[in-house]
Parts: C-alpha cells; sequence; structure tokens
C-alpha cells in the first residue's frame, strides 16, 4: 500500500447521489456502460491507484529525471516506467481515444472520476498518458490523412505534448516567434524555441507528437497570426507506423523545480540540427482556436489533480490526528496530571481536518458537476439538440474548476493538512511536503489564477452576457428559496442567497467599470483588481451550493442507515454547514472591497513599491 487512499465511497455519493448520473448511462454514446460497470472500473482503479501507482509517487520524486544532453533523450526511473506501463496495460489509455479508434467510450462524469484518483497517487502518470487525448484532437480536427495518424498515435501509445510558451513570450502566447515555412511538397519547416514543455520527452514510448503554435510565414501578428503544427520527434511510415529518420526538434535543456520532478518540463528548440518537419493540423490556419481544444482538457485536469492532491492531504491529516498523541482535553487542560488524547481532540485540529473536509468533498462535487455538464453536452451533440447554453456552462466552469481550485488546493494542502503534522509534516517522512511542492505548480499552469480570473470575467461572463452564469445563479437561487417545512437547512439557505447577491453585485460593478473604461480607459484598472476576488468568491458560492444539496440528499437518507453510513451522511451535513457558516459570509466583505476599490496603486510609482 503507498501513500494513497482514495476517497470512492464520497465519488459514489458525488456520481449517483447528488448528479444522478444513471440517467445518462445506457444513453446515445453511453449505451454500453450501467452503474455496476461504472462502480466496477472505479473499483479496479482505485486499487491500481493505491498500489502500483502510488508505488513509485516518492522515487520519481527523489529520483527525478535524467537528461542526455548528447542524444536529447529524457530517461525516467525504472520504478516509475513500471507503474506506467500497470496504468497502460489495464486498459485506461483508451478512456480519451475515440470509438473509431477503438476507445472505449464513458460519460465524462466516469472519466474525471478515474482521473481524480490516478491523479492524487502520482499524477505524473496522467500527465504523460495524455498522448491518447491528443490523438484524439488530432482525429477529431485533422484531415483524413491526419485522422491515419491518430490511430497510429493510439496504436503504438506514443506521448505527445503540446507547445505554447516561448522564453520572451511566457503567457503572452500572440508575443511568439516561432516561425513555420511552407515548402513545395506541402510540410512546413519550423524554427524557434519553445520553453515549459510539460513531457516534452521521455523513454515512456518510441515517439513523441508535439503539437506546436507557429507563425506562419506572412501572418499578421498576435494570437490570431498563429497555427498549430503536428510535429513528430521520429519521422515515420504513415502505415505502419515504422520509426525513420531523426525530426529537427530536440530538447535543450530541461527544469529545476520545486516539485512534480518526475515529470520532464522542457526547453525545445526547432530546427537547429536538421529541418524541424510538420504537418498543418487539419489543413487550416486557426491554431489558437484548434489548441484551446488541448487546453481546455488541460485546464480540467489541473484543477482535478488539484483537488485530488487536497483530498490526499486531507486523508493522510485524519488518519495522523487520529493516531498523534498530544496534551490534555482543553476542558482538563490546567490539570498537569490529565491523561493526553489524540489532537484530533483539541479544538483548532478539528477547525481545520473539517475546512480541509469540506473544501476538498465540495471541490470534488465542483469537479464532477462540470463534468456532468460534458456528458450533457455529448448526449445532445449525439441527438442532434442544440448544445450551446450547456457549452457555455460548461465554459464558466473551467476556469473555476482551474483557477478557484488549484488556489485553495495549494494553500490549504500547505495551512491546514501539513500544519496537522506540526514538525513532521515539513520533513520527508510524511508525503505532506511533496503534496504542497507538487501543487504549486497547479496554481501556475495552463494560465495562472489572474489569467483564470480575466477570462472567467471578460470572456465566460461578458462576452457571453451572462447567460450562462445567470443559468447557474438561478439554480442557486432556487435552492436557497427552497424549504419543505422542517426549517433544515434555513439558516444555511439565507447565507446561501444573501452570498448570491454578494458575487452578482461583485459582477456588476465589475461591468460598470468596464462600460466606463470605454470613455475612461484607466477604469479598466479597477477590472483587473478584482477579477481574482470574483473568480475565489465565486468558486466558494457554488462549491458551498453543491455542499449544501448533499447535506439535503444526506439528511433524507439518514433514516434506517447502517451505522457507517450515518456517520458519512453526519459528516456531510457538518462539512456543508461548518463551510456555509464560515466562508459565505466574507464574500460580502470582499463585495465591499470592489465596490471601493480606487485606482491608488495604480497612480503610484514604481519605486512606492
Amino acid at each position: 500500500m503507498g501513500h494513497y487512499i482514495a476517497n470512492l465511497r464520497d465519488i459514489e455519493f458525488v456520481l449517483f447521489d447528488l448528479l444522478g448520473r444513471e440517467k445518462v448511462m445506457g444513453q446515445g454514446p453511453f449505451g454500453e456502460i450501467d452503474r455496476p460497470t461504472a462502480m466496477g472500473m472505479l473499483e479496479e482503479v482505485k486499487r491500481l491507484a493505491e498500489n502500483e501507482l502510488a508505488d513509485s509517487f516518492v522515487i520519481g520524486d527523489r529520483e527525478g529525471t535524467r537528461f542526455d544532453k548528447e542524444t536529447g533523450n529524457i530517461y525516467l526511473p525504472e520504478a516509475f516506467k513500471k507503474s506506467y506501463d500497470a496504468f497502460v496495460e489495464g486498459g485506461w489509455w483508451h478512456i480519451d481515444v475515440p470509438a473509431a479508434l477503438g476507445g472505449t467510450v464513458i460519460p465524462p462524469s466516469i472519466r474525471w472520476a478515474i482521473a481524480e484518483m490516478v491523479l492524487g497517487s502520482n499524477p505524473a502518470i496522467h500527465i504523460y498518458a495524455s498522448g491518447s487525448s491528443f490523438a484524439h484532437v488530432l482525429y477529431e480536427l485533422g484531415t483524413e490523412y491526419q485522422k491515419g495518424l491518430a490511430k497510429i498515435m493510439v496504436d503504438k501509445q506514443w506521448t505527445a505534448t503540446m507547445m505554447l510558451t516561448e522564453p520572451e513570450a511566457g503567457s503572452d502566447v500572440g508575443a511568439g516567434r516561432s516561425k513555420a515555412v511552407q515548402q513545395a511538397d506541402g510540410t512546413w519547416h519550423l524554427t524557434g524555441t519553445k520553453r515549459f514543455i510539460t513531457s516534452g520527452d521521455s523513454d515512456l514510448s518510441d515517439n513523441v507528437i508535439h503539437f506546436v503554435l507557429a507563425r506562419p510565414e506572412g501572418a499578421g501578428p498576435g494570437t490570431k497570426g498563429l497555427s498549430l503544427f503536428i510535429v513528430p520527434k521520429f519521422h515515420f511510415d504513415d502505415k505502419s507506423g515504422e520509426l525513420g529518420k531523426r525530426n529537427g526538434i530536440y530538447v535543450t535543456n530541461i527544469e529545476s523545480k520545486m516539485g512534480l520532478n518526475v515529470s520532464s518540463t522542457c526547453e525545445m528548440s526547432m530546427g537547429e540540427k536538421e529541418p524541424c518537419v510538420g504537418l498543418l493540423l487539419g489543413d487550416v490556419h486557426d491554431g489558437i482556436a484548434q489548441m484551446f481544444k488541448v487546453i481546455e482538457f488541460a485546464r480540467m485536469m489541473v484543477g482535478t489533480k488539484a483537488i485530488s492532491t487536497l483530498s490526499a492531504g486531507y486523508q493522510q491529516a485524519l488518519a495522523y490526528a487520529k493516531t498523534r498523541i498530544q496534551g490534555p482535553d482543553m476542558t482538563v487542560m490546567t490539570d498537569k496530571a490529565s491523561p493526553r488524547v489524540t489532537i484530533i481532540n483539541h479544538p483548532d485540529v478539528r477547525r481545520s481536518l473539517m475546512t480541509q473536509k469540506a473544501y476538498a468533498e465540495g471541490m470534488r462535487a465542483l469537479v464532477l458537476y462540470t463534468a456532468s455538464l460534458q456528458d450533457d453536452i455529448v448526449l445532445a451533440e449525439s441527438a442532434g439538440e442544440d448544445t450551446s447554453l450547456l457549452v457555455a456552462m460548461n465554459d464558466l466552469m473551467l476556469p473555476i474548476v482551474k483557477g478557484f481550485g488549484s488556489e485553495r488546493a495549494w494553500v490549504l494542502l500547505g495551512t491546514e493538512s501539513l500544519q496537522t503534522f506540526g514538525g513532521s509534516g515539513f520533513t520527508q517522512d510524511w508525503p505532506l511536503e511533496q503534496y504542497v511542492r507538487d501543487a504549486k505548480i497547479d496554481t501556475l499552469y495552463e494560465g495562472t489564477t489572474a489569467i483564470q480570473g480575466m477570462d472567467f470575467f471578460f470572456r465566460k461572463i461578458v462576452r457571453d452576457k451572462g447567460q450562462a452564469l445567470g443559468t447557474i445563479a438561478m439554480q442557486v437561487s432556487e435552492f436557497a428559496k427552497a424549504d419543505n417545512g422542517s426549517g433544515f437547512l434555513a439558516v444555511e439557505r439565507n447565507l446561501l442567497s444573501k452570498a448570491l447577491d454578494d458575487v452578482q453585485a461583485i459582477v456588476g460593478t465589475l461591468v460598470g467599470h468596464a462600460m466606463m473604461s470605454q470613455s475612461e480607459p484607466k477604469e479598466i484598472y479597477k477590472v483587473g483588481l478584482n477579477t481574482s476576488r470574483l473568480l475565489l468568491a465565486t468558486g466558494d458560492l457554488v462549491t458551498s451550493w453543491l455542499l449544501l444539496r448533499q447535506a439535503e440528499i444526506a439528511q433524507s437518507k439518514l433514516e434506517g442507515a447502517s451505522a457507517r453510513d450515518k456517520s458519512f451522511y453526519e459528516g456531510k451535513i457538518a462539512a456543508a454547514k461548518f463551510f456555509a457558516a464560515t466562508y459565505l459570509p466574507p464574500i460580502a466583505m470582499q463585495r465591499v472591497i470592489a465596490e471601493t476599490t480606487d485606482n491608488s496603486i495604480m497612480e503610484i510609482s514604481e519605486a512606492a513599491f
């Protein structure tokens, strides 16, 4: 048994009691899956995650990767490769592969529940195994010829990367300088340098397929001038997949990082040693829109990784608190002869544990609620129905899942999970210090929290004219106003209703500043000073809504429940009430801050900092 404990009981509750995922099973593309089948898959992944996958978690961190500067190749620890092989050989590689290429079609909600356990036990395994997701994108957006290449990617189990960032551009993707020149045979030659390329190379597969953003010769500036190219590490036969000559794309450096050390983060050069040859994806110049197919998946993955690590940290902290004996009970703390108790009996430890529990379970529901929207999109598309509102709602949720989820998880892992261990948490005797180091990247890659906040407001609310946000707000409002006459959750519903008003007021304030900026340009600064605030407040609101819905269901199941189930349901109710009482009232303060924001910090000189 490794470091990881999967909370499958809670995953099942969220999937079926909260989200009612039985209703999508047996329907359309999901015709061959039912609840017992889904649970069988989840139980097998739980076993795999807690054992074979978790086994190399620490070794991967301690040994890291080995970079051969002469060849540009990267080598991983044998123990990690054994864990990776167990994942692939178990068939889990195929959950992202299109049915036409032999994939296993399951609802996205089940797919992301599986991902939680893999990411919680050994996140780099899931990251390296995303080659199947890239193959899906190639199959979906590629030409008929390129669809055949996607089939080879799947059959050969090749890994893949997304290559956006450049040394001088960073998050400003539109400032990228990598160039592409079309050749007489229809291929393109790419030149330039990319940085922070996750899984840039490894010895997990024979070939790596890079999805590279570059600017075609003569194209305009900014993101609109970028196109997306498919660039293999090795050329290969387009029928058999047999490898040929080395392509001109090489790892030139590997980053020394604070965490996630077994995941290779590379600097890559193109066209220096020999021509770097690529194909234009889909034979169309629509690079940034195509790359967003990958980015959206990546953002969902990052958010899932973040909450899965928080869940793992909470499980570790809970187990430790139940066994660590220190200090007397607070009621008799002045009696020097009083017996020492386990630290779970101390009030502040209980506060900390309940905070971890509430956020871990609430953000799990956040991820799976978003995945349930993806279920509904797939079914609606297969039935030829309009999916525009569902797509907008999913788009709205992604920056919350990624930005809010990663920010809250990273902070809580350090301030609560690790803190539960006291000084022991700072040592490598326990996995918490690695969780903290590995989790920080979640707030950074695929767009920092600040970028997620800007995207959330400008693209997902303003550009959408608030339709998706309005739909979710209506659902929250309906729950807050509902009352079966028992008075259960009456206080919490009022808190939820007030928090909803506060979030909507923050949105209104920022919209007002944005409109005023058309005549007073500096008014836009007031928006930028508050977009992250809005994102985090909305995340707390939606998380509380999902927790309270779970509490309502749990209350209905208490009567006649077994002792074990009763404890589970009581925990659900306690977590929901605690979260509402503790984390909804501060949203009112965030509203006041947003409404009284001025431009004073934008007006002082740089020297004042």
